[in-house]
């Protein structure tokens, strides 16, 4: 959206006390949101910058691709709610809609899925390449350094000044990184690689490539496909999380597109970003029965103990995060399809959700259950190990950080991330030599 597009009358008065010096700082108005004061001029005009640490208070690039509302639980894909994509789309038509702005028309549709289906096989000597991982390697860290590889095995395409590259690219990672993941989660349980399947959607392949073996069929149950493809698409782009704001500093320097998404999979790694559902299964087998329920619950009242209720709240969400109720109704479909009819962890979970919600400390500090609340148990139940958790939440922002990156090299008022400090450090001191100190 053009500057010009998005400016109003409206301005910020900013008064230097010491001075008695006013400057006019612009304010800016997106489709939706907050208003955004307009700082990129401050330190050439005043000598100021701003401090923020954590830039919770900061927008740094202008974007059309997602917009949360927190207070309200509202989460929009190019403006179409989650929920609806949930249930009536699937994930590569999802995909389409985050690169190109709108759904696909039929047409449109079985050709992106025709060219990303064609690129999901690995180069056979980047196959080789796992080899070198220690057995008992971390799948996010085989991930880590396979999508980097990849821009040592596909020169054709790191123009990142080229549309085409950047759409080839672009299609690749896409398509590739399910099959990286799969690969790298064969290694580090001692499997033969699965190669995938042109006769499978996309989440099925992805469930084939990490469940079959050679020595007989996988059958794949739609229920699991269809609940593996709404797990990527609520995972596949939430605005500029730490992640996504990795990805695109990384680019803004001009690195290579595997570069940059290898950067945004290291970054995803911390437990702080994409462990947090590893944490909830971690908590409820801390907690172990529903009987100790209310000792946890004081637990993470209490202020000096270092309890916490993972799961629950969210830096951006202070209502229910949209993408929990469909996550919930997934769970039980994926519980009734596996025939789990007492899942311990889902009686505990579900228990611990009422209590919370019926709490007035909880409830005062909106801390709803989040994403991650029944994403792990929907997990163990498929089989999928914890070790695997942040790698499927890899696969699915790959499309997020892709948008990203292709709309950051597009837009022509980017420049490289250079964030200021608030300097507590030393003064200028003189050099003494080694023999004078002491």
């Amino acid at each position: 959206m053009a500057e010009q597009d998005q400016r109003n009358s409206e301005s910020f008065t900013l008064t230097n006390n010491s001075t008695g010096d006013e400057f006019e700082l612009q304010v800016l108005n997106g489709t939706v949101g907050p208003k955004v004061i307009d700082v990129r001029r401050l330190y050439a005009d005043t000598g100021y910058f701003t401090y923020d640490p954590g830039f919770t208070s900061t927008g740094s690039c202008e974007s059309n691709i997602t917009y949360i509302d927190g207070d309200e639980g509202i989460l929009l894909y190019r403006g179409y709610p989650i929920a609806a994509l949930a249930e009536h789309s699937d994930f590569t038509e999802v995909c389409y809609l985050l690169l190109y702005g709108e759904l696909p028309d039929k047409t449109q549709k079985d050709k992106f899925n025709n060219d990303i289906t064609y690129h999901t096989m690995l180069h056979e000597q980047l196959n080789n390449f796992y080899r070198g991982f220690r057995r008992d390697s971390h799948p996010m860290a085989i991930m880590c350094g396979v999508v980097g590889a990849l821009s040592a095995f596909y020169h054709d395409s790191l123009d990142i000044s080229d549309p085409w590259h950047r759409m080839v690219a672009s299609y690749r990672m896409l398509a590739k990184i399910p099959t990286i993941a799969a690969q790298a989660y064969k290694y580090s349980i001692g499997q033969p690689f699965i190669f995938p399947r042109n006769d499978l959607s996309y989440a099925e392949n992805f469930l084939h490539m990490m469940f079959a073996t050679p020595a007989e069929d996988y059958e794949i149950s739609p229920i699991l496909a269809r609940a593996m493809d709404r797990i990527l698409i609520l995972h596949a782009d939430h605005e500029q999380n730490a992640s996504t704001s990795t990805v695109r500093l990384a680019g803004s320097s001009g690195a290579n597109p595997f570069a940059c998404i290898a950067a945004g999979i290291a970054s995803l790694w911390g437990p702080a970003h994409g462990g947090a559902n590893e944490a909830v299964l971690n908590m409820l087998q801390e907690i172990g029965d529903k009987s100790n329920i209310p000792e946890f619950i004081a637990k993470a009242k209490d202020k000096d103990d270092p309890f916490r209720l993972m799961g629950f709240g969210h830096r951006v969400y202070k209502n229910f995060d949209p993408r929990a109720k469909v996550m919930q109704e997934t769970c039980h479909e994926v519980l009734g399809e596996l025939g789990v009819t007492d899942e311990p962890l889902l009686e505990l979970a579900m228990e611990l959700e009422r209590i919370a919600l019926e709490d007035e400390y909880f409830v005062e500090r909106k801390l709803y259950p989040n994403v991650d609340f029944y994403s792990g148990i929907i997990f163990r139940a498929m089989g999928i190990p914890t070790s695997m958790f942040t790698v499927l939440f890899a696969v699915a922002r790959t499309v997020g950080w892709i948008a990203q990156w292709n709309e950051m090299v597009e837009d022509p008022s980017q420049k490289i991330g250079r964030p200021r400090q608030l300097y507590l450090g030393e003064t200028y001191r003189d050099f003494v030599p080694v023999d004078k100190r002491g």
